[in-house]
């Protein structure tokens, strides 16, 4: 049995066993075998990732014909090249140390069964995804990866909060997905297949194609771009379509790592990286993938500035660093961006779990408002979260700092104006980036202990089977970097490693950007760590002074612009008139009147009127027999 039938199904099987099972077996079973089976998929996973570096494995294995019908044919198949190779690692590697980190966190939950069960059903989905052939498949992940984010997300069902978490992820996720769907259509339409391979080999002879689209005559392959970037924006919450990421923190601590770190929100990446041979045939939206990835990174490290939930902190930090990796494809850089990606993977699911940690230690509190002072209290929490905080902010010879400043390097390196704007707000960017993760840091674990509902002495360190997964991704986020620089991002990795799976059609600049360019971002990465100290520990009333003198500044970045007023104002309020509308009016007086209601009505009054010969006169049932047969006669008659 070839090993990639183990590395996609062995998570499935893993599922089925705890969900439908996992009453009989236990629920400490359930864990084991979960936990067990991701994690010889991850072990597999790297075994495959080797192959693939050092023997140029490549493979397509077509599992069976899913769908043949006239000009339509789609396999479910195992696609492995260097790209997909790459996510299956980050996948089933950050996905098992999530499967373990949950055995302790999850440990009081009376249904670990069903969550276990829907953590590797999400794996099963995204390596659905990543290993596709086809974009009908890739849609099949796409869409499984939603729903099972809807289970995960509103896995505590009884918060109204958590159910309303749930409803907004699928709902905005779902207006990606129409786009991503329609840019399917078009595809297929166009190209009459939806396998990569054909799709991306007819791609330079359409370039000149236009479509009529909404009135609008418009470039198809422009027009393909677009609409699957669409589905890109809402899948890795860029902005407009970013409201459903902070709010999916109701999850527990391990949903937030596993979806916000290297699954879900990174599916966005991997299609527009996937996709690199149409992408190459449209600069226009190449400069708008450029655009959205420069807004949404300056958005959330704005918006994080001010948050007080720490988990919240960390996926505004996941919504800025996606966005780095848009603008990074954005600028022709594919190669960086699923770099950074890579590197992202690992500091930022330490980040979660160490918040998982903090949380689990502060009996459920998220506020950093109330914490501080417990340093010493958890000692290993506390280590940890500074490597994954130094890795997040670039400082130099960690993970991040390998990729982050390279998304700079190539932006300015691109020579054109928008090239300097995007190296620019990504210098900023990484300031604020490095400002909000200490404030983070300070605020939790330094300082005094500002908790009225726990003592200082109920505070503990969380067991090994959390600590331990931590240790490993702490390693990731130091090592990472240094070690697949120059696979990913080296002179020749375009061809030597990443081969065909990402097309460049211009091969990215070799130059090096001036000395002052490559310290400045290091420079004020560094220079933000005292300064944060300063403001968050020593002396607070300088930050209450900024706050009460920027009072308008303060109140748009901690409504997190103003996005949810605004979609409540144009699209829910609206919606929910127009439903109350309908119901009163067409539902209630109309359907209801003259439908169901009225149907009634007249048989009850028929019944009425029956009633009335219903009376035990003889002479009564002899006339309407009369009456009977005089129609029947009249009716033979006539005939």
């Amino acid at each position: 049995m070839e090993i990639e039938y183990l590395v996609i199904f062995l998570p499935l099987f893993g599922s089925i066993i705890s969900g439908f099972f996992g009453k009989l077996i236990g629920s400490r079973n359930s864990e084991i075998i979960t936990s067990l089976f991701v994690s010889i998929s991850a072990i597999l996973s790297f075994f495959i990732f080797y192959k693939v570096l050092n023997e140029n494995y490549t493979n397509n294995l077509s599992i069976f014909t899913w769908i043949n019908s006239g000009a339509l044919n789609a396999s479910w198949s195992i696609y492995i090249d260097s790209l997909s190779s790459v996510m299956l690692v980050v996948v089933t590697l950050v996905s098992s140390l999530v499967h373990i980190y949950s055995i302790g966190y999850m440990s009081h939950d009376p249904h670990k069964q069903r969550f276990m069960s829907y953590l590797s059903l999400f794996t099963f989905s995204m390596l659905i995804l990543v290993t596709s052939d086809n974009f009908l498949q890739l849609f099949f992940g796409w869409e499984g990866v939603g729903l099972c984010s809807y289970f995960l997300i509103g896995f505590w069902f009884k918060k109204e909060s958590a159910n309303a978490a749930a409803i907004k992820a699928f709902v905005v996720n779902r207006v990606g997905d129409f786009g991503f769907a329609l840019g399917i259509f078009l595809i297929f339409y166009l190209f009459e297949t939806v396998n990569y391979s054909e799709v991306f080999d007819l791609i330079p002879y359409s370039s000149d194609k236009n479509l009529f689209f909404l009135g609008f005559e418009l470039n198809a392959i422009n027009l393909i771009c677009i609409l699957l970037f669409i589905g890109a924006m809402g899948k890795s919450a860029q902005i407009f379509l970013h409201t459903w990421l902070p709010d999916a923190m109701e999850g527990p601590t391990p949903v937030s790592a596993l979806i916000h770190a290297a699954t879900m929100v990174t599916a966005g990446i991997f299609l527009v990286v996937r996709c690199s041979p149409i992408y190459e045939y449209s600069p226009f939206t190449l400069n708008l993938i450029t655009l959205v990835g420069m807004a949404t990174a300056l958005f959330a490290a704005s918006v994080a500035l001010v948050q007080n939930d720490i988990k919240k902190i960390v996926a505004y930090s996941t919504c800025s660093q996606l966005g780095y990796m848009f603008f990074a494809a954005g600028v022709g850089a594919y190669n960086v961006a699923m770099f950074h990606l890579f590197t992202h993977a690992f500091f930022k699911a330490l980040l979660f779990l160490g918040s998982g940690s903090v949380i689990h230690s502060f009996k459920d509190e998220q506020d950093i408002s109330y914490m501080g002072g417990v340093w010493k209290k958890l000692p290993y929490t506390w280590i940890l979260m500074i490597i994954g905080t130094l890795a997040l902010t670039g400082f130099p010879f960690l993970s991040g700092f390998y990729s982050k400043d390279a998304i700079i390097e190539f932006a300015y390196l691109r020579g054109n104006s928008l090239g300097y704007f995007a190296a620019g707000i990504g210098i900023f960017t990484a300031l604020l980036t490095s400002i909000y993760s200490w404030r983070l840091l300070f605020k939790t674990f330094h300082g005094s202990f500002n908790n009225q509902k726990i003592k200082i002495e109920g505070i503990h360190e969380s067991p090994m089977v959390m600590i331990i997964p931590l240790i490993i991704l702490a390693i990731g986020a130091i090592f990472s970097g240094f070690l697949f620089k120059d696979l990913f991002i080296g002179t020749d990795s375009s061809s030597e490693f990443w081969k065909s799976s990402i097309l460049f059609l211009e091969p990215l600049s070799q130059d090096h950007p001036p000395l002052w360019f490559l310290l400045l971002t290091p420079f004020l990465v560094i220079l933000a760590i005292p300064i944060s100290y300063y403001l968050f520990v020593k002396n607070k009333k300088i930050v209450s002074y900024i706050i009460n003198g920027n009072l308008p500044i303060y109140n748009f970045l901690k409504n997190k612009w103003y996005f949810d007023e605004l979609y409540e104002f144009l699209f829910v309020n609206p919606s929910k008139k127009l439903g109350l509308y309908f119901w009163k009016k067409i539902d209630l007086r109309f359907i209801d009147r003259f439908g169901p209601d009225g149907v009634s009505s007249l048989i009850k009054s028929i019944s009425l009127l029956a009633v009335k010969f219903q009376n035990g006169f003889i002479y009564r049932y002899a006339f309407v027999m009369l009456l009977g047969f005089s129609a029947l006669l009249t009716f033979l008659i006539i005939k």
